[in-house]
């Protein structure tokens, strides 16, 4: 395997070929595949937008390939994203799993900053919209994306128990948030998974959200398992990053100063991978499914070779020696930068 220095080497080598299909992991009552897709990448937040064609055809090669489980938001454009997985995952609607999310306010399409909406009455608009632009019956899970703090987590619960009771909504889930928060939450309606960042380069999860998880039978979708690209290593202070449509060009890790710092962590990972056959970003995502049976990385992608590589990563697994020394190497490293800027960090682990 060869190390990652620089974009110019941003294409991973496939460590072993993709299995024919997926292990399947539960969130909750929900079953899908071990990795799933973060759509996300290919409408927004990730610089020029990829054809659109092309993004439908990925897709579709993901399902044959064994994903089942497609995350998406209103958000994402706004709303081009969920009309893109809509019409992707049309053909086979009834072999996947479609998450998306609510709590934004957008208007005139346009995403106010920092204006959160959860009231229930906005919740049931979102929900009719995203069943339209995904053009299915039933949203698999919803999530509420960030909380917002004008409307108790319980009105919340109950206004996505009721879209349940109407076919409109099968599981309720929730995006980054506390201990006590999902406590609130899953006692008014049953929470399927809990979606937040964890990576090697976030452990934060582990501490508070994990441990009632597993105590209440409630699956974790891991986004950003590779930090956002970084742990792939195709990534460093050279980087530069499109101000317009990737929003890593605000956030305090990718400075190019935090980048070349973090660079030592990517080199654990790598070298790690070196002694399997494995990339740095087949570690990240092995690593993130040797942590707990029921936690489900989502990494994005608009390339068909770094999404086989990706799928790869079910192949991969550790010695409970080996385990071991990556955690506690891993978690003595100290990240440089912040995962948000002040104001968006305000409206995560509430």
């Amino acid at each position: 395997m060869n190390q990652h220095r620089d974009s110019s080497e941003a294409t991973p080598a496939v460590a072993k070929s993709v299995p024919p299909a997926l292990p399947r992991r539960r969130l909750g009552p929900l079953e899908v595949s071990a990795l799933g897709l973060g759509c996300m990448g290919m409408s927004y937040h990730r610089g020029p937008v990829p054809d659109r064609q092309a993004m439908i055809v990925l897709i579709r090669k993901a399902v044959e390939l064994g994903v089942t489980f497609f995350d998406t938001a209103e958000v994402y454009g706004p709303f081009v994203n969920e009309e893109l997985v809509g019409e992707a995952l049309a053909p086979m609607r009834n072999e996947v799993v479609i998450a998306t999310k609510f709590g934004f306010e957008i208007v005139d399409g346009k995403i106010r900053p920092g204006a959160l909406n959860s009231q229930p009455a906005h919740i049931r608009q979102v929900a009719e919209a995203s069943l339209r632009r995904l053009g299915i019956d039933s949203i698999d899970l919803f999530y509420q994306h960030r909380i917002d703090p004008s409307v108790p987590i319980e009105d919340v619960a109950g206004a996505v128990k009721d879209l349940i009771g109407e076919g409109k909504v099968k599981h309720f889930g929730l995006s980054e948030v506390n201990a006590l928060t999902i406590r609130s939450a899953h006692a008014v309606q049953p929470v399927a998974a809990v979606q937040s960042e964890y990576s090697a380069m976030w452990m934060q999860p582990r501490v508070e959200v994990l441990p009632v998880l597993e105590e209440l039978g409630i699956g974790f979708v891991a986004y950003s398992p590779l930090g956002r690209g970084y742990l792939s290593g195709s990534l460093n202070e050279n980087t530069k990053f499109d101000g317009k449509n990737d929003n890593r060009a605000s956030l305090p890790r990718f400075t190019p100063e935090a980048m070349q710092a973090n660079r030592v962590l990517v080199d654990l990972l790598d070298e790690f991978g070196r002694r399997r056959g494995a990339t740095a970003a087949q570690v990240a995502l092995a690593w993130l499914l040797a942590q707990k049976p029921w936690i489900v990385p989502i990494p994005g992608t608009t390339k068909l070779e770094r999404l086989q590589a990706n799928l790869a990563s079910v192949d991969l697994t550790f010695s409970e020696l080996e385990l071991s020394e990556l955690d506690l190497a891993a978690s003595k490293f100290k990240v440089q930068g912040d995962r948000y800027p002040a104001e968006q960090q305000k409206h995560v682990g509430r």
